[in-house]
């Protein structure tokens, strides 16, 4: 075993030291408020048009967020000669069309996760994106945090050895309405689109494309999945052991334990925490806690800032989280809902 005695130093710690771009926003809901207060307040970036369906909506959250200009139809926001690049924050049933929208108008697009609703959707993401030449991303803004490239650090140095076990959970309690989205089958509802998406990113990052997928789980009377545990299996023997539910709130902790040492994130995983490494015995042998002062969504404004730096150096896909690994868990999720039975948008079942 080799002994370190520090953790690296995560890179690209501060978001305004990206290139500046000037991003248009469809569909200005909760997220999209967010995300526009986190560039705003971290970084050089700034969200300078907002589109919506309701011309009244577009010109609220344009007065309430700084935002320079607002359209009442998002064709018109995506043909703004004015807009670099489009964040899509609609409902993730709509995803695919919206990105493939931005992406006809020639913007760079970033898109909230999970990609689409399922995978033959992420897919002709995807393929659009490389066609045109065009800059695409999924917002996994969980991959571009400082805790998560120190992480990365560690896998490609070796520090862990063989990956052999991966855990994360993410689940939150919501009251079951049939009508709110998140228990709608009409609106791809249930935990693994909505929560799930982070714990089999968190997998695909550890082990890779999975070469078994074992699901089971719990259905709201509506159909959609309610809660849910997976075990996914690489050719390398290692597992992840994953659950996501909608009616209990969890730790969300994350881990990845090696041969040689494992790394233990803090609460939240999927935002700013930390993380402790292990090396033999339990103690920890380095214990890190994010300093930088960006909790919980104002997070995103790195995954911004590595956008803007990717199309400046005129990449048209992130090297952190290629689209192709965006697709491979939404086909992750697909086949965990096929297996669970869950009916709705995306399902096998699905009318």
């Amino acid at each position: 075993m080799v002994r370190i005695t520090s953790l690296p130093d995560p890179r690209h710690p501060d978001p305004t030291d990206a290139p500046p771009l000037r991003w248009g926003v469809l569909a200005p809901g909760g997220i999209a408020a967010d995300f526009t207060d986190a560039l705003h307040k971290h970084t050089t970036q700034r969200v300078v048009a907002a589109g919506s369906r309701s011309a009244e909506r577009a010109a609220a959250f344009a007065a309430a967020h700084g935002v320079e200009r607002s359209y009442g139809s998002y064709v018109e926001l995506v043909e703004d000669p004015g807009v670099d690049v489009v964040y899509v924050a609609s409902p993730h049933t709509q995803h695919a069309e919206h990105a493939l929208l931005a992406i006809a108008a020639g913007k760079s697009v970033l898109v909230e996760k999970p990609l689409a609703a399922d995978a033959e959707d992420a897919r002709r993401i995807e393929r659009a994106a490389k066609a045109a030449g065009v800059f695409a991303m999924e917002a996994m803004w969980t991959r571009y945090l400082p805790q998560t490239d120190i992480i990365r650090q560690l896998l490609d140095d070796g520090v862990l050895g063989d990956v052999r076990i991966v855990t994360a959970d993410f689940g939150g309690n919501a009251r079951f309405d049939p009508t709110s989205r998140l228990f709608d089958p009409a609106l791809g509802g249930g935990a693994l689109l909505d929560l799930g998406v982070y714990v089999v990113s968190w997998a695909s990052f550890a082990i890779g494309r999975p070469a078994g997928v074992i699901a089971a789980g719990t259905l709201a009377p509506t159909g959609v999945d309610e809660q849910v545990s997976l075990i996914l299996s690489s050719l390398s023997g290692a597992q992840a052991l994953l659950s996501t539910g909608l009616r209990a709130a969890t730790p969300s902790l994350a881990t990845i334990c090696g041969s040689e040492a494992r790394v233990e994130t803090g609460s939240p995983f999927w935002s700013a925490s930390g993380l402790r490494l292990v090396q033999g015995g339990d103690a920890p042998v380095l214990d890190w806690n994010d300093p930088y002062g960006r909790p919980h969504r104002e997070g995103m404004s790195y995954e911004a800032a590595a956008l803007a730096r990717f199309v400046t150096e005129g990449r048209t896909d992130s090297p952190v989280h290629p689209l192709a690994e965006a697709v491979q868990t939404i086909e992750t999720i697909d086949e965990a809902r096929r297996q669970l039975g869950v009916t709705g948008v995306g399902s096998a079942t699905a009318g």
